[in-house]
């Protein structure tokens, strides 16, 4: 084989080489740049080292980010500068506390607003608080601690599956750690991650909210309130959370942004069934207070209609301003332990609500009993802290009530009013009545049947 044929094959080798795609080098990716403060002018969590250390951990495991940190006053006055800021993708806020000295406030939260990432973990939020839920700052992050109580093991709900930060979860996050109640909160601004529809340590209902993502402009905003004890920091599961936090925020990994909806909504079968919500989900549009003489003590919080009483505060009773004669209500309901209340039918007729799991009897004043009137059949309770479902059918003056798919009530009669009702006028159409003067409580998906 001559010389110009050998070099002709070896050619037309490496014009096959290269077209398949052999010779082509691989693209290095290309980091992006964070910038970590750690600065407290308040209370300084023990935990911030072993935060350091997981986020230069996480940095170097996933390629995706590098980190530099913000110490003290000194590298912040140096590396957090307009012009330095330029060099960065975003800034993470790692249990920071207090009035932190930035050289320009207002300048950093317009460089997040211009398209960079923020990523605030535990006291993030009580950074550049108590000024108001207006402040700058406040308003970027999405809202401010208020207080907290004891460390406690919560069962955080996963608001978004689908969302980096939560996708590893289940429906559910169990963890033990210190829980924030915010200030300046509002669902319609934020797109919820975790949250709890009880207050972490005394149980009662309630929105409190965990973790959140929102924009600010056409930058990203993550924040969780997890992370004060240093096993968090070193949890798997919680790593995992803000590595997802961090690469939404960067724009490394998509997920939703936008507010979730509370509007009620029933199933297509309801729908065709004849129901309809009784409580939207938003406000209290349809209902109003039986005593508008006290403070009122209803208020919708993400979807949930919800009773809170302060300490010896007496709350009042909530009355649909519809009557209805005959019909099917279906409802679910969440008490906390020792909490007492109850739905009347018709304003009349009370169907017990009441945290009774540890007495495992049916009783007539007890849950799902149609109070001074019948004990139920059967004992279906379940525990304080855990929604309830109940459906009642009354007609004329016999009702079926099932509880947590248990038949309680089976065409009982119920001749006479039941105590702390409207009105004795029996045989006529009345509002549904919810009772709110002696405990806490929370309803939601309530939604009736008319039958005549």
């Amino acid at each position: 084989m001559t010389p110009q044929r050998i070099a002709r094959i070896g050619l037309l080798v490496l014009s096959a080489f290269l077209t398949l795609g052999f010779a082509q080098p691989l693209e290095a990716k290309t980091p992006k740049k964070l910038l970590v403060v750690t600065v407290t002018k308040g209370f300084r969590h023990s935990s911030i080292g072993t935060a350091e250390k997981t986020l230069q951990a996480l940095a170097a495991k996933t390629g995706d980010f590098t980190v530099d940190y913000v110490r003290n006053d000194q590298d912040m006055a140096e590396k957090m500068t307009m012009a330095s800021l330029a060099k960065y993708d975003g800034v993470i806020f790692a249990n920071t506390t207090g009035e932190l000295p930035l050289p320009d406030k207002n300048g950093f939260l317009k460089w997040i607003e211009s398209g960079k990432a923020f990523v605030g973990m535990h006291s993030a939020s009580d950074t550049f608080r108590g000024h108001s839920p207006l402040d700058p700052y406040v308003v970027m992050l999405g809202a401010e601690f208020l207080t907290h109580g004891a460390q406690v093991t919560v069962e955080n709900i996963n608001q978004d599956p689908a969302h980096p930060a939560c996708k590893h979860f289940g429906p559910t996050f169990k963890v033990h750690d210190e829980i924030y109640i915010m200030n300046g909160f509002k669902r319609p601004t934020v797109h919820g991650l975790l949250t709890l529809d009880k207050h972490p340590n005394s149980g009662a209902p309630g929105d409190y909210p965990v973790a959140w993502c929102k924009k600010h402009g056409k930058g990203r905003v993550f924040y969780t309130s997890l992370g004060h004890r240093e096993d968090v920091w070193e949890s798997e599961p919680y790593q995992k959370h803000i590595t997802g936090g961090i690469r939404w925020a960067l724009g490394l990994e998509k997920g939703g942004a936008e507010p979730q909806s509370t509007t009620a909504k029933l199933s297509r079968k309801e729908t065709k069934d004849g129901f309809r919500p009784l409580f939207n989900g938003d406000n209290l549009i349809g209902w109003h207070a039986r005593n508008k003489t006290i403070p009122q003590s209803w208020s919708s919080q993400n979807g949930m209609l919800v009773n809170q009483l302060a300490k010896d505060q007496h709350g009042t009773d909530l009355i649909t301003d519809q009557k209805f004669k005959d019909f099917t209500i279906r409802y679910e309901y969440m008490v906390p332990k020792g909490a007492n209340s109850g739905l009347y039918l018709r304003g009349r007729h009370e169907i017990q609500i009441l945290d009774d799991y540890d007495s495992k009897t049916p009783k007539e004043g007890g849950n799902g009993g149609l109070y001074s009137t019948k004990a139920p059949d059967t004992f279906a309770s379940r525990k304080a802290g855990e929604w309830q479902q109940a459906e009642v059918t009354l007609r004329g003056n016999r009702l079926t009530v099932l509880l947590n798919g248990v038949t309680i009530h089976n065409n009982v009669e119920v001749p006479k009013a039941t105590g702390g009702e409207l009105d004795k006028n029996l045989n006529e159409p009345g509002p549904i009545m919810l009772q709110g003067d002696h405990g806490a409580v929370a309803f939601k998906n309530i939604r009736i049947k008319v039958l005549r």
